[in-house]
């Protein structure tokens, strides 16, 4: 069991160190800490991702997919990151039944959102509609009536499922009201949970549900250090209920260096296509990424905090485009990006990865299929960043983990510590 794993860790291993803190780490945004358990996933710099030990293209490969040789179902995603193990797609059919049976929005929702001038950022509307979904929390009625601690993991599943069950209705609701006129599209009962969420949003492409497939579950989860998951924990620690806990999350996502980064590449694209056009050649990108970085900014896209390689959530979208969209104009610039940037960020010799991250690739392809309102690309990011921070905000509570509280540190202190280090 993982609690008594826990046990055996803390008594064998409770006072091993796990690395030195630097002051350029304390005041760096906390980088390169170790001191966060995140069972659902982690990041290798080399590999990528790994969701309970499997790699991206392993998952890819294990994992039940909605017809053969397509894209895995999130649910099946969610399977992993809750139990560890891969599921058989007949597991995986009872996921889809059970968010199913779990999705309906109380009307209050509705009235919440709609309270909200249309004019409203996507991201603002989400996290209101969290907050209202909030009073049917079965974990906020328990610990009011009292409840063991050992059992706070069980009314927090249900919260976690029934949230991640509903999002999609209120992210379509939310898509609906603020771009297509209030036009609503119904749920399908007969169809996954990528596939409805898809159909809800108006898109009735088969390939289009293809690519929600995928880009739930690429994004479903990337540890917890990033300011979303760590959020999550953050708040849950303090056994606020999935929906105060996600809430908050969501409005660290909503931040401009989070969630945003894959507006900021297609933004840069659209840029280069007004000023030198579509059909450029390699040389010409040159030019316009030298010429972006003279000016001081970064090439959107490029570079991870962690990653020293090619992101896989990036190739993976590459070689959907590669099967799907390979002649789109757009996709063939990007293309050629993965050629060209890496070589010229390395001439500096400062950036530690200069290959392409997983917001390089994913704007282009929402773009190709007809999902263009860039403001509502975070609530998507959202939709699916549930799946890894729920499941993991479970283990939280069923491993029974204390509310965080990290020590802080005045500049005096800092100045005082280090000193008396130079003298010793």
């Amino acid at each position: 069991m993982a609690s008594e794993r826990l046990k055996e860790i803390k008594k064998n291993y409770g006072k091993v160190s796990l690395g030195d803190t630097t002051v350029d780490m304390a005041i760096g945004g906390m980088r390169g800490i170790n001191g966060l358990l995140w069972e659902a996933s982690l990041l290798d710099p080399d590999e990528g991702i790994r969701f309970r030990g499997f790699s991206l293209p392993e998952c890819q490969a294990k994992l039940p997919a909605a017809k053969e040789g397509g894209e895995p179902l999130p649910e099946g995603f969610l399977w992993l990151l809750l139990t560890g193990e891969v599921p058989t797609k007949e597991q995986v059919d009872t996921v889809t039944a059970d968010l199913r049976s779990r999705s309906k929005v109380p009307g209050h929702v509705f009235d919440v959102i709609n309270a909200f001038p249309v004019t409203a950022h996507p991201m603002t509307q989400l996290t209101a509609g969290v907050m209202a979904l909030q009073t049917e929390s079965e974990f906020a009625k328990a610990y009011e009536t009292g409840i063991h601690k050992t059992k706070y993991w069980e009314p927090i599943y249900e919260d976690a499922m029934n949230l991640i069950a509903r999002l999609p209705e209120v992210a379509a609701f939310i898509y609906s009201r603020t771009y297509k006129g209030g036009v609503l599209h119904e749920a399908d009962p007969n169809v996954d949970y990528a596939a409805n969420f898809a159909q809800m949003l108006g898109f009735q492409d088969e390939l289009m549900h293809e690519l929600m497939r995928l880009y739930i579950s690429i994004h479903s989860d990337h540890e917890g250090g990033n300011v979303s998951a760590h959020t999550v924990h953050l708040v849950g620690s303090a056994l606020s209920d999935p929906y105060l806990s996600f809430a908050a999350g969501m409005n660290g996502l909503a931040g401009p260096l989070h969630g945003l980064a894959n507006q900021e590449v297609l933004r840069w694209l659209q840029e280069l296509v007004a000023q030198v056009g579509s059909d450029v050649s390699r040389k010409q990108l040159s030019e316009y990424v030298y010429k972006t970085l003279k000016s001081g900014k970064v090439v959107p896209g490029f570079g991870h905090a962690v990653l020293r390689n090619t992101d896989p959530r990036y190739m993976c979208q590459r070689e959907f485009a590669l099967k799907h969209l390979p002649n789109d104009p757009m996709f063939k610039m990007v293309s050629d990006l993965f050629e060209v940037v890496p070589p010229i960020l390395l001439e500096g010799g400062k950036v530690k990865n200069p290959y392409p991250n997983v917001d390089a690739h994913s704007g282009v392809l929402l773009q190709y299929f007809g999902l263009t309102e860039q403001n509502f690309y975070t609530v998507l990011f959202g939709v699916a960043r549930a799946l890894g921070v729920l499941s993991q905000l479970i283990w939280d509570r069923a491993l029974g983990l204390p509310i965080e509280r990290p020590k802080s540190m005045t500049f005096e202190y800092i100045e005082n510590y280090c000193e008396s280090k130079f003298a010793a």
